[in-house]
């Protein structure tokens, strides 16, 4: 960290963080990102539905983009975000970030992208195979595994749309009941209609060969060939630090069922802490990486806005002393 107080200081160097990063740079403003280095995405081989990147590896799209944030001046350094409290005084004071190796710096705005955590069904071999054969977004993974088996694990009431979503993608779906509700009579005939089989009894396991998902294991004993499985994650949002402000996460509920927290924004990423946005997953759980990105860059805007009206009326206090 090459001062003490920055402009602002952004938690988390995602797709979030790094677009709010270079459009406050490009604004001439001081700005620190730290960045633990644990990217949502970073199994999967490649970003999808990113116009002009396309395919890109996600290790390679980060790179990029600290390149290009840094060519403006925006300093990254390495480290975990332990907490953040406002410094005392008046409201403008700013915050004080304080790092788990003990390293402290002030900002006078505060930009958390720290993104979520994706919490998998406790099946044996899940965790393994996430974000290669194990996937839940058909617009992030549908079309790599177009037209091959897919496998779809009931956990919730959501499985059928899951189903029915991913049938879109193959004429070969089969939807596993495993610990999910059974489908009521008019979720059956949707299902038959397109033609997705459906599987009783629980999961015990994945079937891995050559280091490739070849099948779902019942406790049975039985295995039903797949090459691909689709799970409903719990999305967790990374909010410790923003919590350390007073933030509260709250619920995020999808047809009546909770699928994860997040922390409440307005559409520009502000939140009820004056002087603190959040930008990408950490506050819209279901945001794809150009999401994400766009995300960051609107509040990097509406964040300068707010200096801006500081930097003016601390220029009037001034002008009139």
């Amino acid at each position: 960290m090459e001062r003490q107080r920055y402009d602002v200081v952004i938690v988390g160097g995602g797709a979030a963080g790094l677009s709010g990063a270079l459009a406050l740079a490009r604004a001439r403003r001081s700005v620190l990102v730290i960045d633990a280095g644990e990217p949502r995405n970073a199994p999967a081989s490649h970003v999808h539905n990113y116009l002009g990147r396309e395919s890109t590896p996600p290790g390679e799209l980060l790179a990029i983009g600290r390149n290009e944030a840094a060519g403006y001046g925006a300093e990254i350094v390495s480290g975990r975000v332990a907490s953040a409290e406002r410094l005392p005084g008046a409201e403008d004071a700013g915050f004080r970030v304080v790092t788990e190796d003990g390293r402290s710096v002030e900002a006078r705005r505060l930009l958390v992208t720290t993104g979520l955590v994706d919490e998998l069904p406790p099946v044996p071999g899940l965790a393994e195979r996430w974000g290669r054969e194990v996937l839940h977004c058909p617009y992030c993974h549908g079309h790599e595994v177009a037209d091959r088996p897919i496998g779809v694990l009931a956990t919730g009431p959501l499985a059928v749309h899951q189903a029915l979503m991913w049938r879109q993608w193959s004429d070969d779906v089969t939807l596993f009941l495993h610990t999910g509700p059974e489908p009521s009579a008019e979720e059956y005939e949707e299902l038959a209609a397109r033609d997705v089989a459906v599987v009783d009894g629980e999961v015990a396991g994945l079937e891995i060969a050559d280091d490739r998902f070849t099948g779902v294991r019942l406790t049975s004993g039985r295995v039903v060939p797949r090459e691909a499985l689709v799970v409903q994650a719990r999305f967790t949002a990374r909010s410790a630090v923003l919590e350390s402000l007073g933030l509260t996460p709250v619920a995020q509920e999808m047809a009546g069922t909770v699928v994860g927290t997040y922390i409440p924004s307005d559409p520009t990423g502000a939140t009820e802490v004056p002087g603190v946005w959040a930008a990408g997953n950490v506050t819209r759980l279901t945001e794809q990486v150009v999401g994400a990105a766009a995300a960051g860059l609107m509040a990097a805007g509406a964040l300068n806005g707010d200096l801006i009206t500081e930097d003016t009326r601390l220029a009037v206090a001034a002008r009139r002393a």
